[in-house]
């Protein structure tokens, strides 16, 4: 069988980035000597807080190149507190560099919580799985850098437009069509979350989610407003199958479902457009835990899997994501109260490695 071969790029990034870096390559050392018809060809570049304190930038203008050239890319999280531009905002995050440099406009975020895993909320593995897509190139962070200030006041302006309404909602029904549908009743459906009662910037995003929502007639398209969502997704979140957001409430409310299913360092992203893609875990870089072996990495595996479901390497992805399952069910990789793993990062790496 000849083998594929995937140019890939990593970016350790920041604080934790690092260890949660190491773990998934020892799973996916695990996962080429089991799968031996894929390889991945990897380079890796800096990028992050600590590459801004040294050169002055976040991210080389080569490793962009590259990535582009790439077949994904993934990285750790990135950012220190006290790296920030004169603004006030942050300089180590790359978001804003790779979101529009790459015009990856769709962020993908699944919410779903894991056998063996205790929600703090009152449900069980199957009950929450769900995916909150993120629109990535627009919204309020189009102000980033960008906004206006004086002693007295500051102004960010919330710019959305039609087409990265319609490639993003159109992404979201796209995403429903290849799932199972939402856990409580199995109807595939999209729900527009918005303030489209308050501001006409998201009337506008629902009246184009309404326009693309009828070329899928199939899918059950609903609303229902940011404020509401809040709260539905911790009192009923077994009805949710994919949701569809502006950037900033899509920010907020992936996180809000990252804590009921035991914490954001149990959450992947995607980060996709229509030729580029990469793929980090939606939590920080966390500097206060950082090398002391106690950040959790399931964050950053499910990312890896995330990554090879965009290869379309399916049995590959499958088997990581069975072996978290297996590592958490058995009880041998265990997540205490602070969402962290019980024997620590390097530990948990290697169990679910050896899962594998």
């Amino acid at each position: 069988m000849s083998q594929r071969v995937y140019k890939v790029i990593f970016i350790n990034g920041d604080g934790i980035g690092p260890e949660l870096m190491t773990s998934a390559l020892t799973v996916l050392r695990s996962v080429e000597s089991k799968f031996r018809s894929v390889k991945f060809d990897i380079d890796f570049h800096p990028g992050g807080a600590e590459y801004f304190k040294e050169t002055g930038i976040n991210l080389n203008p080569a490793t962009l190149k590259a990535i582009k050239n790439a077949h994904a890319t993934m990285k750790g999280p990135v950012g220190l507190p006290d790296v920030r531009f004169p603004d006030g905002t942050e300089a180590g995050v790359l978001g804003g560099v790779l979101r529009t440099g790459l015009d990856t406009y769709a962020n993908v975020r699944p919410v779903r919580l894991l056998p063996g895993v205790e929600a703090p909320i009152k449900a069980d593995p199957g009950d929450v799985d769900y995916v909150i897509v993120r629109e990535n190139t627009e919204g309020l962070y189009l102000s980033r850098g960008k906004g206006v200030q004086t002693d007295t006041a500051a102004a960010d302006t919330l710019m959305i437009t039609r087409k990265g309404t319609e490639r993003v909602v159109r992404r979201a029904f796209e995403i429903a069509e290849k799932r199972q549908g939402a856990p409580a009743d199995g109807m595939k459906r999209v729900t527009c979350v918005d303030k489209a009662n308050v501001l006409p910037s998201m009337a506008f995003f629902r009246r184009i989610f309404n326009e693309i929502a009828e070329d899928y007639p199939h899918i059950l398209a609903e609303h229902i407003y940011s404020d509401a969502a809040a709260q539905a997704l911790v009192l009923n979140p077994g009805h949710f199958d994919v949701l569809v957001m502006e950037n900033f409430l899509g920010d907020i409310l992936s996180d809000l479902g990252g804590a009921t299913v035991g914490g954001i360092g149990l959450c992947a992203s995607g980060n996709v457009g229509d030729k580029h893609a990469y793929f980090e875990p939606i939590h920080g870089s966390a500097p206060d835990i950082a090398g002391l072996d106690k950040a959790n990495p399931i964050s950053q595996i499910l990312t890896l899997a995330m990554l090879y479901d965009h290869l379309n390497e399916f049995d590959v992805s499958t088997a990581i994501r069975g072996a978290i399952n297996d590592a958490l069910v058995s009880g041998e990789l265990q997540i205490n109260n602070l969402g962290q793993p019980k024997g620590g990062t390097t530990n948990a790496g290697e169990l679910i490695a050896a899962r594998i």
